[in-house]
């Protein structure tokens, strides 16, 4: 008999996890698939799909899982998920991560929200929504994201043993890594116990939008850009990088500044904003109005640098950078 609550058509139960560069989701998904495999005696896959190998980029991790007497032939991404484990929360804002979802999906989010606040963020008529707060677990435990993210998952995909992911989680760290292993097993603990979920019911007369592929879109000669004119350009002025975040942003405190621009000398991403302003004797000078988070991927080099305490690294609450953005440089300059 199969253990496997739900099957698609193929025989696959499948999940797809979302997330960003840096939050280990690769390796979640490597080790979920090892713990169906070994422990529950399934049949299962893994492999990720992501653009750069750097902090911030988009990744998609894909897995499936089937009975012992049925063939894994299909590696294409998952499309139609039981699962989808979002592993940031803003991620919804550049992305449709809740794509391929149906009444019957569980939806997973990394968030400091309540179920009914994910379920609006994300639009969703109906489902199973979890939420767990892994970066507070993961920064307090001094631990990783995705271990947080894992122990959340084996408590809502029930056919999965968390002893075996205790096993896996010890094997995988404790020769390279064995200070690492106690910090990992807490995180893991805490998130299967913390977790929060909530179950919607479709609406009578409702239904879930059609599933739509985006396909990257053919380019001839009727649709390709005159003079190959490049219609989107690589630059990040209009761009919310704001997903790249993993938890800790800096938080400016204007009365301890000194305006010597130490911070904006080390910012990757020029998130400090300048006006010109007479000083106490008359004298145009540069003062720091502030962060524009739009573009802040949370890197506390800043923080490093300034000699005054006047930026400090804290954990990014809610929606912050949005509710204090500043004028932006760009933004300034267009208003001259």
């Amino acid at each position: 008999m199969s253990i496997l609550p739900k099957k698609n058509e193929l025989g696959f139960f499948e999940i797809r996890m979302e997330s960003i560069g840096g939050l280990g989701a690769n390796l979640a998904g490597k080790m979920l698939a090892e713990a169906g495999v070994v422990g529950a005696g399934l049949n299962g896959v893994s492999f990720s799909s992501y653009g750069s190998e750097k902090k911030g980029s988009p990744v998609k991790a894909h897995i499936r899982f089937c009975d012992i007497d049925t063939n894994i032939r299909d590696t294409t991404p998952v499309e139609h998920p039981h699962v989808v484990v979002v592993f940031h929360e803003s991620l919804y804002k550049t992305m449709d991560v809740t794509s391929g979802v149906t009444e019957d999906s569980i939806i997973l989010v990394n968030s400091t929200a309540t179920p009914e606040e994910v379920k609006q963020k994300l639009k969703l008529k109906a489902g199973t929504v979890a939420v767990i707060d892994a970066i507070g677990i993961a920064l307090e435990e001094k631990n990783k994201v995705n271990m947080a993210m894992m122990g959340a998952i084996f408590r809502i995909v029930d056919f999965l043993d968390p002893q075996i992911m205790r096993d896996v989680i010890r094997k995988s760290l404790e020769k390279k890594y064995p200070q690492a292993v106690e910090p990992a097993l807490r995180t893991f603990e805490r998130a299967y116990n913390e977790v929060q979920f909530q179950t919607y019911k479709l609406e009578e007369g409702d239904s879930f939008p059609a599933f739509v592929r985006h396909d990257t879109p053919v380019l001839g000669y009727e649709t390709q850009p005159i003079g190959g004119v490049i219609v989107n350009p690589g630059n990040s002025v209009l761009k919310n990088l704001s997903i790249s975040r993993s938890g800790m942003m800096p938080h400016y405190h204007e009365d301890k500044c000194i305006h010597c621009a130490a911070c904006d000398n080390v910012c990757p991403d020029f998130c400090f904003v300048w006006e010109e302003q007479p000083d106490k004797k008359g004298r145009p000078q540069m003062f720091l109005q502030g962060i524009d988070y739009q573009y802040c991927k949370g890197c506390l080099k800043c923080v490093i640098a300034c000699p005054t305490e006047a930026l400090t690294g804290e954990r990014e609450e809610g929606n912050y950078g949005e509710e204090h953005r500043v004028p932006h440089r760009f933004d300034l300059a267009a208003n001259v």
